[in-house]
This record gives structure tokens, sequence and C-alpha cells, in this order.
């Protein structure tokens, strides 16, 4: 089920800490290899020679051990790991987490770890409800951290809500998971996928330009979640403030035609997410100097030409250079699916993901985003959303259309060369 997976066990302070010695023996019967790391707290609740006997391995401690930084120091012990698992999560190593303490062994592997981390929290309910703790849950999950329960039950202090420790056996299928979504995860490896992204800028003269209020957040969520699904991603981006998306090769462009042309090159591919807010027009000749007043007080006229339709001209173009699946954005402000149906027909690609982007929604430039998206068969509204959700949720429906394409092409050759 996940043989030969490894996790480094934490086993952090208070009494549901027992219940990591069984959620340890689940694991190892589900075949992962187990190394424990017992906090201070959690050393007074259970001992090292159970954690030992049931791992198979020593059980680290203290941070200068230097017979240990002689076998594998902290830094490599925090990357040994696939997952790190802590259980239980007190409301103190949660704070330490979410504020980025290392003070301690268990904290500093956390804090030096690139692996995925979870956690199991497990304290009073007063200390679970209080707004600091929920502040620092809050951080730990922008972070990613998966986290497992707690449960509603009586605890030891005799008090009744949430705050109790899941159940050994919950914890173990919530490892399991992990582990297959992320085998999942890979089910485009081997595909290439180009993204476009963030506004494009036209120069007006040396000082000014033609743009739009794109921030590209939408385009790095999905980027990012075709990534973790392992494709290779082509990431090609306007001028926008971000992180480059992890995993992706990113191309910075700055006009529209600098833009088509990276796309170009990165063709032949299997997809293409068009999620770029392009400047419809630029300049026909840019001024060399900046433009000055006429002192008159008239304005200047801008003599403008039509930048070129990069999801048009993808859309166009024949085998092998046309992808398989091309998905277009529109941003409207009105009547936003009439608008982004007829935009489907009149570029030729298979999807668009439409969304209102006028001031009131809050879209342009947010966080969130309500989107529909229209293929040629219908129409399917999403609810509003964090981007990176929609970024998630595209990502997944062009999973299945691409692996089903990828099953129907291989069927067809099969059928060919005669063995159907």
């Amino acid at each position: 089920m996940i043989y030969g997976k490894r996790i480094l066990l934490i086993v952090g302070g208070g009494v549901a800490a027992f219940k990591a010695i069984e959620t340890l023996r689940l694991l190892r019967e589900r075949g992962a290899e187990i190394r424990c790391v017992l906090t201070k707290a959690g050393g007074e609740f259970v001992t090292p020679l159970s954690l030992g006997a049931l791992s198979g391995s020593k059980v680290h401690q203290d941070l200068f051990d230097l017979t240990a930084e002689a076998e594998m120091g902290h830094i490599q012990l925090s990357r040994w790991s696939d997952l790190v698992l802590v259980v239980p999560a007190t409301a103190d190593f949660m704070a330490k987490m979410a504020q980025g303490r290392a003070d301690d062994l268990a904290s500093t592997l956390v804090l030096a770890t690139d692996k995925p981390v979870m956690i199991a929290p497990a304290m009073n309910v007063r200390m679970w409800e209080h707004p600091a703790t929920r502040r620092n849950l809050e951080i730990l999950r922008r972070d990613n951290v998966k986290v497992v329960g707690p449960n509603a039950g009586e605890m030891a202090c005799g008090e009744y809500g949430y705050g109790r420790l899941s159940e050994p056996e919950e914890i173990a299928k919530a490892v399991v998971g992990h582990f297959l979504r992320r085998s999942r995860a890979q089910r485009l490896k081997g595909m290439r996928i180009v993204v476009t992204s963030g506004p494009t800028r036209e120069s007006i003269d040396p000082v000014r330009y033609i743009s739009n209020h794109s921030s590209g957040k939408q385009g790095v969520a999905v980027a990012e979640a075709l990534a973790r699904r392992g494709a290779e991603v082509i990431f090609v981006t306007g001028p926008a403030e971000f992180d480059s998306p992890e995993g992706c090769h990113v191309e910075r462009v700055t006009t529209a035609e600098e833009m088509l042309r990276a796309v170009m090159d990165a063709l032949p591919a299997e997809a293409m997410v068009a999620a770029a807010a392009v400047a419809d027009w630029r300049m026909e000749r840019p001024g060399e100097n900046k433009m000055k007043k006429d002192g008159q007080g008239g304005a200047q006229m801008l003599r403008l030409v039509e930048n070129p339709d990069i999801l048009a001209r993808v859309s166009a173009l024949g085998p092998p250079l046309r992808p398989k699946l091309v998905v277009g954005f529109a941003a409207e402000t009105t009547d936003v699916v009439n608008y982004a149906r007829a935009k489907r027909a009149r570029k030729g690609c298979d999807w668009i993901v439409a969304n209102d982007v006028s001031p009131a929604t809050g879209i342009m430039g947010g966080d969130e985003n309500a989107v529909v998206l229209v293929t040629a068969e219908d129409e399917e509204p999403w609810p509003r959303l964090s981007k990176r959700e929609v970024g998630d949720r595209l990502a997944e429906r062009m999973t299945s259309a691409l692996i089903g394409a990828a099953r129907a092409e291989a069927a067809a050759a099969l059928e060919k060369d005669g063995f159907a």
C-alpha cells in the first residue's frame, strides 16, 4: 500500500501521545519505513524504547547529539523522509511551525524539510478555539501543511469538544491517501503544457505604456496545478509581480508579439492554457522620445494597431503543432457566458474559462475567482473559489481530457496495426 515510503514521525507532548505508538504500528503494517523524533514533552508520556522497538530504528531527541550529527545530521534527517508526520501536534508546536521557530530538534526538522508535512492536532477545546490557534492553523494551511482532525469528544481534562486527537486508524488512512494522491499526481508526466499568464505592456513612448490590471495570480495557480500532476509546464508570463510557479520553466516577456514568439517556440505541446490578459492594441510607431503636451489643452492622438491574437493563432494550427487541448480565458464585465460562448467559436479553441471581472467582484487582482467553464457541449458554472482551487479544478479536468485523448490515440493505433 505504502511499501518503501519513508515517514519521519515527530511525537509531540500531551496525553494523546500514546496514540502515536499505535499510529506507528499501523504505518509499519502498511509497509512504511519510520524514523522517530521524540520531543522533550513527548518523552513525558511515551518512551524512546517503545518507539525504537516498533520502528526498528534509533529514536532522535537531541538537536546537539554529536553522535547523531556524525551519522546523520538534522538537515539530512529532514530530507530523508517522503513525509513528515507530527502526532500529536500541540498548540505550542503549531505556534512554532507557524512562526518559523527552530529551538529544538523537532521544530528545526520541520523548518529545514523540503518534503510534505502532515499534522494531527490535539489540545484542550479552549486552546483549539483560541484566536491565536486559529490564526496559526490558517498560516499552516496556507503553507500547504496537511491537517488531520481533530475530532470532538471527551478529553482527559474532563471537558468535551473539538481538540481530541484523531484515532490512529484515521491518521494512517490520511497518510495512505496522501501517497495515493501523489502517485495519481504524476498522470501528466511526459506531457508538455504551455501556460500564458499576466498582462502584456505595449510602449507608447520610453515612459508610458498600454496595459491592464491583471495580476497573473490565476495563471500561476493553473501552472502549479499542472506541474503537480507531472506535466512539463512552459510558463510564459508578461510583467507581473509573483514568485515563479514551482516546478515550471518560466519565460518572461513584455509585449504581445514577444509572448506569441515564446509560445510558438514552446510548441508542439499536448495542451495550452491562455490565461494571459494580452493587450488588444499596440502603438503603430512607439515614440522615440517622451511625448509632450502641446500647450493648447488638446490630447495627443495615438495611432493603434491590433496585436496578434495568440489564442486564435494556436487554435488554427494544424498537427503536429496544434495542442490536443487549447483552453482560453474570457474576462468580461457583462453578459459573461454569451460573450465567452461567442469567443470560443470565434477563436477556435476547445474550452473557455469565463469570469466576471467588473470592479464590484474584486476578482481582477484578487485572490478568488468565480468562473464558468464553456465547452462545445455545455456551460458549467463553478462556485466562487480561491484562485488556487480554480487552478486545481481546471488542471484535474484537463488531466481527464488529455488522458482520455491519449487512450483513444493508443486504441486507434492498435486498431490500425490490426491488434484491436
